[in-house]
């Protein structure tokens, strides 16, 4: 009998885009140029009125196969990018990804594979090696470091104290997922409190991840990280005490 060949998946790849002039277009043209058996990329791209000259970048790539150019009329933040972003995908399978270098695009692979497989439907990309706890290493700013990996393992040890699980970078950027696991569902956050939301709904909806490590370089306020070390954690208390507890 002739050996018949696996259906190819689609991969919406959602990717927020707000002042990164620096690595937006060297990231968009790895993704662009980005080729993997039995996969389709989709790319939607979600620009937010950046004033540094990312949308001039982002919008040369509009009209180019297979990639969607979604543009903002203000910044409202990553959460809200990233919403408008899921409202566009209809791949099988979705992705997140930052436009800031700070993860290695070569890490989809082993990402995408348990959910190929049909063994996980939700996958963390972790950005903890064994053995190791600080994955922020900046060394033109090193108590901002310290402060944030504190907090890191801080938040991670009440995450998983609420929802009964044990992980080790529940904040990773790369979260992988079947697109039907949010069917039904409906976000809310803004900021960077939307990596909790969305934990926390997946989670309780029933969907375990497995943690797959991948490469992380982390990049420091200097470098143009965003977020904000006195505003961003009162957010993430209030998400994980509503989601935890509101109703489903």
């Amino acid at each position: 009998m002739p050996l018949t060949e696996s259906p190819v998946m689609t991969v919406s790849v959602v990717i927020p885009v707000y002042n990164e002039i620096a690595t937006v277009r060297t990231a968009l043209d790895a993704l662009v140029a980005k080729r993997m058996p039995g996969y389709d990329l989709q790319l939607i791209i979600v620009e937010s009125n950046s004033t540094d000259g990312s949308r001039d970048i982002v919008l040369g790539y509009k009209g180019q196969p297979s990639v969607a150019v979604i543009l903002e009329d203000a910044p409202r933040g990553k959460g809200h990018a990233v919403r408008t972003g899921l409202a566009a995908a209809s791949g099988d399978i979705i992705i997140i990804q930052d436009a800031d270098l700070e993860y290695d695009l070569n890490d989809y692979e082993k990402l995408l594979e348990p959910i190929a497989r049909g063994e996980y439907a939700f996958v963390l990309g972790s950005r903890h090696t064994k053995g190791a706890w600080a994955i922020r290493k900046f060394t033109d700013q090193k108590l901002h470091a310290l402060a944030l990996n504190l907090a890191h393992w801080t938040f991670t040890f009440m995450i998983n104290a609420s929802l009964g699980v044990w992980l080790n970078d529940p904040f990773t950027m790369y979260k992988v997922f079947r697109r039907d696991c949010i069917k039904g569902m409906t976000f809310e956050c803004d900021r960077f409190d939307f990596d909790w939301e969305l934990l926390i709904k997946l989670v309780r909806k029933g969907y375990r991840p497995i943690e797959i490590p991948v490469s992380y370089r982390s990049r420091s306020f200097n470098e143009g990280k965003k977020v904000s070390m006195f505003r961003d954690p009162l957010t993430w208390m209030r998400a994980l005490v509503k989601y935890r507890f509101q109703r489903m």
